[in-house]
């Protein structure tokens, strides 16, 4: 699924980047506190967590979602 990783710096400009759901969250684990706490992720569609659907996340919510990803990344972004 792909997401939008918003309000992070991406060198002069703070452009929406859309990449899969799991790289944004890796990307949002890597940024500095202050703008983990500005960013927003917004994925194509609704994902339900314990049985409640979301449409973005911010803060605390992303960092659920990074909590639930493997150790190393999967899919094509994945080093063989």
């Amino acid at each position: 699924m792909s997401a939008a990783l918003e309000n992070v710096p991406r060198g002069d400009s703070e452009l929406a980047e859309v990449t899969s759901l799991e790289t944004a969250v890796r990307a949002w684990r890597d940024l500095d506190v202050e703008h983990r706490l500005l960013a927003v992720l917004t994925p194509e569609r609704a994902v339900q967590i314990d049985g409640v659907n979301h449409n973005s996340f911010t803060g605390e919510a992303i960092a659920q979602l990074a909590g639930r990803l493997p150790d190393q990344p999967t899919g094509p972004q994945a080093p063989s």
